[in-house]
């Protein structure tokens, strides 16, 4: 059985500009992403704060969000970085399988990770992610550096919008519907 050991909620910020961005989304008519809450059962609670301080999970969460853009199912999960190298033990085996499973249905998948050392949103697309992962699954890295990244998938910043990845995820579907184009011309 998983514990839960509260040490502040560490990520709840991204995830609070990830719901305000999506509420600005779903107020556009742009996008309707809702937050998948975790179900956990409460242990211990600090009576004089109401706060629990110790739980247990009750199954194992798949993702942060899901929902759709202008019709598009959309699924991705939200991680926060310090550093230059993000561990993928952050990111475990049932994420990737929900993950895999949702893109087979069509559905498109990434991960929003904050790098707050550099002050910088990133959009993990499916398919990097994976290659992350297979490379760490057949003996090699067990993480990813910065500088392995594409440039192209940081989020810019936006005014008026705090995580502002719509742009970045028209990106990512532009360069499936170039890589399906390319695949489908040698199919003669």
């Amino acid at each position: 059985m998983s514990t839960w050991n509260s040490r502040g909620l560490r990520g709840s910020t991204l995830e609070e500009m990830i719901n305000r961005t999506n509420e600005q989304y779903r107020e556009q008519g742009l996008a309707l992403i809702q937050k998948i809450p975790t179900p956990i059962t409460p242990i211990n609670m600090d009576k004089a704060s109401g706060h629990i301080t110790l739980a247990y999970f009750e199954q194992k969460s798949t993702v942060d969000y899901i929902g759709s853009v202008q019709g598009i199912p959309v699924c991705f999960d939200a991680k926060e970085c310090r550093t230059d190298r993000f561990p993928l033990s952050n990111v475990h085996p049932h994420q990737i399988r929900f993950m895999t499973d949702f893109e087979k249905q069509h559905g498109i998948t990434f991960l929003l990770v904050f790098y707050s050392s550099r002050d910088l949103y990133y959009y993990l697309t499916y398919k990097q992610l994976i290659l992350f992962w297979e490379r760490a699954q057949t003996g090699g890295r067990k993480s990813f550096l910065f500088e392995e990244l594409d440039p192209g998938f940081v989020i810019p910043h936006h005014p008026g919008v705090l995580v502002p990845y719509l742009d970045v995820l028209q990106r990512d579907l532009t360069q499936r519907d170039e890589e399906n184009t390319v695949d489908s011309s040698f199919i003669q």
